[in-house]
């Protein structure tokens, strides 16, 4: 006898007999439970999964053509406390995928019962208990493995098992995810999942990318020493070569580049971009461009780099800053550049499962790299390029910022109870999942 699966037999489950002889089945499940589930890591191995106590109530149509024998009618089916045991061992492919298989079943089924109609139901209802017995012998048979104990493609799953479906989806999972229009983020596996007593452990990428364009990085993660800490359900550690990488995709995007304008500056603050606040400074800026709005452009001629040890994470950027004369055609004139750097620090912490931050940024010092009116002293503007960055550049800096990065979270996942630490060479996250159902 051999069983055709849904979609051959157009949303049928059909049996065909050998010989002259038809069996037509249609199959319903209008009901199935899994009170009782429980995802166990073993270590070396993979994951256990444990369902017991569970319900599956079926009821279908049934047609039979054997001989002089034509019959039809409808049955109802109820199988209960099931109990399955499935030993699953995980891995990944050269993609970095998660890969999953199965390594050992069991199955075992209290209780079967079955209600036949039809013109004969009254003569299959006669032999309920032999049927009973000889369903629940071939549900828990070797017969039956290939419905509740999958392989890897889950190709004879039995849709009714949700939590097995959910782990064999996992080598059809994403391991990139687009962050912004600007970049996107690799968190492929680097080495297969590992699971302990307590804990299943996971080596991710962690890598930035540009859209654009995807480049080599030029330097290789450091090794991290994991916390060994249980009290939230996971935790994440994101290394200095996750932050590091991200700067990269930034810088190769062009989206490290900033402004800073006369439309920028606090109503409140007796200050005006323009060149007469330089003139008194630079007397080229009077003789050549009196009394004209300017503004500076910020790029970083190399992307930055930053260190994360116990105390924080920090880094010293280099940042170029060209000053412009905004003439009456609305052109630009360039003035002078230079080149600007400060100890800054960040903050990091999750808020609706984005990583967000701020900065701060200690003392500028200043040297000059360019200029087209004349030698002068930097110091001189000092206070002035101060100003600038705590008042005008870091606000907007640290609006971006607060706004966050999603965290490639499935969908619907919740995280809460969330703690942050600091490690050497990386950021360490825990937190509480909860899953958030629909409607």
């Amino acid at each position: 006898m051999r069983a055709l699966s849904p979609a051959q037999s157009g949303g049928r489950t059909q049996h065909r007999a050998r010989g002259n002889g038809t069996c037509r089945l249609r199959l319903r499940i209008p009901s199935f439970r899994l009170p009782h589930s429980r995802i166990t890591p073993i270590s070396n191995v993979g994951l256990q999964v444990s369902i017991s106590n569970a319900f599956a109530e079926l009821d279908g149509d049934w047609r039979v053509k054997f001989l002089f024998i034509r019959d039809h009618g409808s049955f109802d089916l109820k199988v209960e406390n099931i109990y399955i045991k499935i030993l699953l061992s995980l891995g990944s492919d050269t993609t970095g995928k998660p890969t999953i298989s199965t390594s050992d079943c069991s199955a075992h089924i209290s209780k079967v019962r079955v209600l036949f109609s039809g013109k004969l139901g009254w003569l299959y209802n006669l032999f309920h208990s032999v049927i009973e017995r000889k369903l629940r012998r071939i549900l828990e048979g070797k017969e039956a493995q290939s419905w509740h104990c999958p392989d890897a493609s889950g190709a004879h799953l039995l849709p009714a098992f949700l939590t097995i479906s959910l782990l064999i989806s996992l080598p059809c999972v994403a391991v990139t995810a687009k962050i912004d229009d600007k970049t996107g983020i690799d968190y492929s596996l680097v080495a297969p999942p590992r699971a302990t007593p307590k804990s299943l452990d996971a080596d991710l990428k962690g890598e930035f990318y540009s859209l654009a364009h995807r480049s080599p990085v030029p330097f290789s993660p450091l090794p991290l020493a994991f916390p060994s800490d249980h009290e939230r359900m996971v935790y994440f550690g994101a290394s200095s070569y996750f932050f590091n990488t991200a700067g990269i995709a930034y810088h190769e995007a062009g989206a490290l580049v900033f402004e800073i304008t006369e439309a920028m500056i606090p109503k409140d603050v007796e200050f005006k971009l323009d060149t007469s606040v330089f003139s008194a400074l630079i007397p080229q800026l009077e003789e050549n461009y009196p009394n004209m709005p300017m503004k500076f452009r910020l790029s970083t001629p190399t992307a930055p780099f930053l260190t994360i040890g116990q105390g924080g994470i920090s880094f010293q950027p280099i940042v170029d800053a060209q000053a412009y004369a905004i003439l009456p055609n609305s052109s630009l004139a360039p003035l002078f550049l230079l080149s600007l750097t400060g100890n800054v620090s960040a903050v990091i912490n999750v808020r609706s499962g984005r990583i967000v931050g701020s900065l701060d940024v200690g003392r500028i010092r200043l040297s000059l790299k360019d200029s087209a009116v004349g030698t002068f002293q930097v110091e001189f503007l000092q206070s002035i390029m101060n100003y600038l960055t705590s008042s005008v550049l870091l606000p907007h800096l640290n609006a971006r910022l607060g706004e966050g990065f999603r965290l490639p979270l499935p969908d619907r996942i919740q995280l809460s109870n969330i703690l942050v630490r600091f490690h050497q060479n990386f950021l360490l996250l825990g937190a509480d999942v909860r899953f958030q159902p629909r409607g």
